[in-house]
């Protein structure tokens, strides 16, 4: 957009000045305001297009403005998030944020709302995931590893939009940088679910949160810090003084819970799934820390071993866990522990690595263990949370409602949407006054926050349409309609 002469030409005082300092100080801050802009406008561009260009795949186009006037849901079924059984010829008024009344009856019109005839579809609570890392659900693990930081949020932008049009309108993430996204998202910049935040992961040398490589080692305490914790994905701390920091340094930045990496994974090449990680006096640390804050520690875990240490020390949610055994599961039910589960099972949705590999033969304990640790779940009435744990697959992360879907295995279908929406719900509630959102979810109830769902169908006995988006009609978060095929 500029041109000029020559340095010759300036010199010798025709032409323009843009090669004096002064002016090229000048010409490079303007430059510097038009890329800004340029960087803003294609920023914009690309976050608009995380919904208008995926309306295939369910997206809303834009960030709805705040509703005007009161919505009145008529000609519904109820399903409030508690009851077993629809309720038949309610109303539900929402004002603002919230569910202002459920009336029993027809209240006749209501002044200045807008009536949404819901055509017999089922209204209930919007969906909860306790176990999400929007990060990385969509991106190979790859790309996570080694792409462009900027590149990952742009891809988690998306997939957050993508997880509230297939009904999940809060979630929990334990482990990735989404703390600008979350932002990004309550103020409206673009669309998404709720997010409980949890930060980097914090993980001890060779856990199941550290992704060096053999090459990285060992690390001088002069060494840059790796890739995953620049980003502020996982958080490699070693001894109670690291352990406190690294704690800290989370609820600095937002975390309304602390997640910590207390056993071995399958993801990780570094880390033995049956290893303990962490010293009880190092996840105590850990503990203390968020107790101080008013919230609370959850662990990945999967043994017996580490389950059990970590309750010992006051760890108030397990994360997986699905080699339990008697012992550890009859702790979690004495000691009101919460067991956030997930459905592994060696289906087209298991993570496919190469047969022989010792992520494979970590992969077939664990897809092995899931039916007993649901049974174990069930016999000791321990409370029971529903998560995906979707990882590096966009694939997958479409199949959200369905891993719901796959609790009919064990639970009746009233049974698993209760834990979806007011179990989970249960289990938000924990951060306390470190919870982002202060109100009560889950439920349709007046005074709850207003995030709500209409379903084509009975969810409590056609549970699979919950894994159907075209049968979601209508979603609701926070008082605003974000989709209304009705």
């Amino acid at each position: 957009m500029f041109t000029c002469t020559s340095v010759a030409d300036t010199l010798v005082g025709s032409g323009c000045l843009c090669h004096r300092p002064d002016a090229r100080i000048a010409m490079d801050r303007v430059a510097t305001a038009f890329s800004r802009r340029g960087f803003l406008t294609g920023m914009a561009a690309s976050l608009a297009s995380l919904g208008s260009g995926a309306e295939a795949q369910g997206a809303p186009r834009a960030v709805p403005t705040e509703q005007p006037r009161p919505v009145l849901f008529t000609n519904i079924r109820l399903f409030d998030g508690v009851s077993p059984t629809l309720r038949e010829g309610v109303q539900v008024l929402v004002a603002g944020s919230r569910i202002e009344a459920v009336h029993q009856g027809g209240v006749g019109p209501v002044e200045e709302a807008q009536t949404v005839d819901g055509a017999g579809c089922v209204l209930m609570p919007g969906l909860i995931d306790a176990h999400t890392h929007l990060i990385f659900s969509t991106v190979p693990l790859q790309q996570a590893m080694t792409a462009d930081p900027n590149y990952l949020m742009l891809r988690a932008g998306r997939a957050a939009g993508e997880m509230l049009m297939r009904g999940f309108t809060s979630v929990r993430d334990v482990g990735g940088p989404v703390f600008g996204l979350k932002r990004a998202i309550d103020e409206g910049t673009i669309v998404g679910p709720r997010i409980w935040p949890a930060g980097a992961m914090i993980s001890q040398t060779s856990g199941h949160g550290d992704f060096r490589t053999l090459h990285d080692l060992p690390r001088a305490n002069s060494d840059p810090v790796h890739f995953t914790e620049r980003i502020g994905a996982a958080a490699i701390a070693d001894g109670t003084a690291e352990v406190l920091r690294r704690t800290r340094e989370q609820l600095f930045l937002g975390a309304s819970q602390i997640k910590v990496m207390a056993g071995g994974g399958v993801t990780s090449d570094h880390d033995p799934i049956d290893s303990t990680q962490y010293t009880e006096i190092e996840l105590r640390a850990a503990v203390q820390a968020a107790d101080d804050w008013n919230t609370y520690v959850t662990v990945h875990a999967y043994t017996p071993k580490a389950i059990k240490a970590a309750i010992r020390v006051g760890v108030r949610c397990i994360e997986h866990g699905h080699l339990a055994d008697d012992e550890a599961a009859q702790l979690m039910a004495e000691k009101g522990v919460w067991w956030s589960l997930q459905p592994f099972l060696d289906d087209e949705d298991a993570t496919p690595f190469p047969p022989g590999s010792s992520n494979r033969a970590a992969q077939v304990k664990i897809l092995t263990g899931t039916d007993d640790a649901y049974r174990l779940a069930i016999q000791y009435k321990i409370k029971t949370a529903f998560g995906t744990d979707i990882l590096f697959s966009a694939k997958v992360a479409a199949r959200q409602g369905a891993q719901l879907a796959k609790l009919t295995r064990w639970y009746s279908p009233a049974e698993l949407l209760c834990m979806a929406t007011a179990g989970n719900a249960e289990l938000l509630a924990l951060s306390g006054p470190r919870s982002p959102y202060p109100g009560k979810l889950g439920v349709v109830e007046g005074g709850a926050l207003a995030d709500l769902l209409l379903v084509d169908g009975d969810p409590l006995t056609e549970t699979a349409l919950i894994a159907e988006t075209k049968r979601i009609r209508l979603i609701m978060k926070n008082g605003q309609i974000y989709k209304n095929t009705l």
